[in-house]
């Protein structure tokens, strides 16, 4: 057979096949193998061509080469414009129609809990403060009785910044700039966001939410203290809760105690979120040291007053029974929509 008859034979064989293709992957394969790099017209050898005769083969092999080309795109375009009118039909909507209505959202948990509590201490005279995320060094610790050598330095995992500024890991410098600016007698709440350096774990978050506290008057004692907290915790989980009440270390507050809260997801028998101890660290508290008084710019001799810090995030877990601290900041929806 001559290689004229064989190129015919070729395109014939290819543009049945082309016909025949049912989509673009076979098209594809086609194409392919006919005229690829590696395909069957590109095999021909002209050089084994008789000379003669190269000149009426290569005019067909061309020939040949631009009729598949142009079947093959007559039948991708096919195949692409198909494939587009599924998608239409799919996809069609009646612009005329009403819309499906507003679908409604939902406050965070934890913002949920923040604004309740801001309601129960402003009808308690509080006022609501609010100061900078990204805090200086002395506000964050130095005007609070932190010195650069003191120990409790160590007990807060610091995300520092350039310039010696740093993430407030707590916002108790809202109670200094609270002093400074309004002076005494002073009930104020400092709700916001803070920052440690720590592992995340189903109790523990680099980012969470406290709640800091303060009332500064004269003759205030532990008892006020003590009022004001129980009428707290009272307010927010409408109910009585145990707690307990043991001497802890904070630089900022003489004496200082840790207010600890029977754990409301185990009732007390032990769970990840308290440690399997039963309790939850919620409120530390005291009396306010004199020396924050004054880099408050308050006369200790004057005036007294006591402070406090509560977590929101755990607050907001004991009274949702939330178990894992890491889903208030996962952004799952699924998650967020039980709080309608």
């Amino acid at each position: 057979m001559s290689l004229e008859a064989t190129l015919e034979e070729l395109k014939t064989s290819a543009l049945r096949r082309i016909e025949a293709a049912s989509n673009l992957e076979e098209l594809e394969v086609v194409r392919v193998e006919a005229l690829g790099r590696k395909g069957i017209l590109s095999s021909v050898d002209m050089g084994k061509v008789p000379a003669a005769e190269r000149s009426g083969v290569g005019k067909l092999l061309n020939a040949v080469k631009t009729e598949l080309t142009k079947e093959l795109d007559a039948r991708k375009s096919r195949f692409e414009s198909a494939a587009l009118q599924a998608r239409l039909e799919g996809e069609w909507m009646d612009l005329t129609l009403p819309a499906g209505g507003v679908r409604p959202g939902a406050l965070h948990p934890v913002t949920q809990v923040q604004r309740y509590l801001e309601d129960v201490f402003t009808s308690m005279g509080f006022a609501i403060l609010s100061g900078p995320e990204v805090e200086s060094e002395w506000n964050n610790f130095d005007a609070l009785n932190i010195p650069p050598t003191h120990p409790a330095r160590d007990m807060q995992d610091t995300f520092w910044l350039e310039g010696g500024n740093l993430l407030r890991t707590h916002t108790s410098p809202v109670q200094v700039r609270g002093m400074q600016r309004l002076g005494a007698p002073l009930r104020m709440i400092a709700p916001g966001r803070v920052f440690r350096n720590e592992e995340v774990d189903p109790s523990h978050e680099h980012t969470f939410y406290q709640l800091e506290g303060m009332m500064v008057d004269r003759d205030v004692s532990i008892a006020h203290m003590l009022f004001f907290m129980k009428t707290l915790l009272r307010e927010i989980f409408q109910r009585d809760v145990t707690v307990r009440l043991r001497p802890g270390y904070f630089p900022f507050v003489e004496p200082g105690f840790e207010l600890d809260i029977q754990c409301l997801i185990c009732g007390g028998s032990g769970c990840p979120v308290c440690k399997q101890s039963g309790w939850v660290e919620l409120l530390p508290c005291g009396l306010v040291h004199p020396n924050v008084l004054r880099s408050g710019g308050i006369d200790p001799a004057e005036w007294n007053g006591f402070a406090f810090g509560l977590g929101l995030t755990r607050l907001a877990m004991m009274r949702y029974a939330i178990d894992d601290i890491r889903l208030l900041n996962s952004g799952d929806l699924r998650f967020l929509n039980q709080f309608r």
